[in-house]
């Protein structure tokens, strides 16, 4: 065993102790944290990276999170981190987050994330969610009904579709639930077949909703083949209409192209030129869109690759670096500590994860404009714990925001898991 992952142990429960004895300044939010119902872990049984690891989302999990979007992603990390180590723990966080989540769809929110979406909530609980899901907010909760007919069809799937039934005849649609709920149904079978239909002719306000045009068309050419030949031709020509509405821009001719490829191939060439015959908008539609440029599928990755950063080692980029915004000079920063970590030159990694973690902080501080701070924390967080778990997590503490702080731990904790299991 090497000799740092033991040290960890030692320095997680040295950070307990100190935790009881200095109260942190936040803790005046504490009560908004659910008192945790988790039985107590087996440590005993468990190898010293193990119990670094049980001991580390412990603690995280202990941070008060005010913001309920805040502490469904800390338990949603928290209990994948731990579900390989300790069960009993990774089940009672997952409890605790389908009730957050119930109560953020309920209210009328969009969860950050859904625990529900992976399948790993017990079926009474997501019969439960179900059950208790407003008529109005299966948009809100589309990535739990996913999640529950896709890991629970025998207990969820007539109570899912009977939701979408009643949405769908108030022009409510949840495309995605949908088309779950007709794999789960039976692409051939009279609901999905009635289903399929109605979803394209039910989509939502086409400018208000432009952003999803590319995943409507791909949810039409998954399911075309598989439907009758008039309900294929009905859906993809009101598809076609709604597409028609949306400005004209790469975006809106891939969808264009999407659909008009999985109408040929559903209905044959004479079906399609047959359907677009009787639908003069669509007509219209598929010939504006002959040689349009389509959008790329490739999206640019913001910051420094490692390779980059490697090439860069023993030159100072500091000033360089102090040019880019928080989240760019984030992830920058903490490439360029890796690789010279890597290098074998730890006072240098040491400043560019100063520079890192302190740009974190920076960047959650803004987070209304940052598209997904957690996973900033959680990327900077992993660069500093492949170089040494001790000093990432004392790293992570240091962090201003508890929320941001228990996120980096559960990040360094994932690193030691993923580094145990490949031993």
């Amino acid at each position: 065993m090497h000799p740092r992952i033991v040290l960890c142990a030692v320095l997680i429960t040295s950070l307990s102790c100190m935790a009881q004895d200095e109260p942190r300044k936040t803790s005046g939010a504490a009560h908004a944290n659910p008192p945790s119902t988790a039985p107590p872990s087996r440590n005993s049984n468990l190898g010293p990276e193990q119990k670094f690891v049980v001991d580390t989302v412990n603690m995280a999990v202990a941070l008060p999170q005010p913001d309920l979007q805040d502490r469904l992603q800390v338990l949603a990390s928290a209990a994948e981190v731990v579900s390989t180590v300790d069960k009993t723990l990774a089940k009672s966080l997952w409890k605790q987050g389908v009730q957050i989540e119930s109560e953020l769809v309920r209210t009328g929110k969009t969860p950050a994330v859904s625990m529900m979406a992976n399948g790993r909530a017990d079926c009474a609980a997501e019969q439960n969610f179900i059950e208790n899901l407003p008529q109005d907010a299966v948009v809100k909760g589309e990535q739990a009904l996913i999640g529950a007919v896709s890991s629970c069809p025998k207990e969820t799937l007539d109570l899912v579709s009977r939701k979408l039934d009643v949405a769908l005849e108030n022009h409510i649609v949840a495309p995605r639930a949908l088309m779950a709920a007709m794999e789960a149904q039976g692409p051939k079978s009279p609901w999905s077949q009635a289903h399929f239909e109605k979803m394209f002719s039910s989509l939502p306000d086409a400018t208000q909703n432009a952003k999803d045009a590319e995943n409507f068309a791909a949810m039409y050419a998954q399911m075309a083949g598989q439907m009758e030949p008039d309900a294929a031709r009905k859906a993809g020509l009101a598809l076609l209409d709604w597409l028609g509405k949306l400005d004209d821009t790469p975006k809106r001719a891939t969808a264009v192209t999407i659909v008009t490829g999985a109408m040929q191939q559903s209905l044959g060439p004479q079906g399609f030129r047959s359907a677009l015959e009787s639908d003069v908008m669509a007509n219209q539609v598929v010939r504006s869109n002959t040689g349009k440029e389509t959008s790329s599928q490739q999206t640019a990755q913001e910051g420094t690759s490692v390779l980059e950063a490697m090439a860069n080692t023993g030159t100072d980029q500091t000033d360089r670096l102090r040019e880019m915004p928080p989240s760019e000079r984030a992830r920058a920063a903490a490439a360029h500590g890796f690789a010279e970590g890597v290098d074998g030159d730890k006072a240098e990694a040491g400043k560019y994860l100063d520079m890192a973690f302190a740009a974190v902080d920076e960047a959650w501080d803004a987070r209304s404009s940052e598209t997904n701070p957690a996973a900033l924390v959680q990327e900077v967080s992993e660069a500093a714990a492949q170089l040494d778990p001790v000093n990432a997590l004392e790293r992570a503490q240091r962090l201003r925001e508890p929320t941001a702080q228990a996120l980096a731990m559960l990040a360094v904790a994932r690193v030691v898991a993923s580094n145990s299991m490949e031993r």
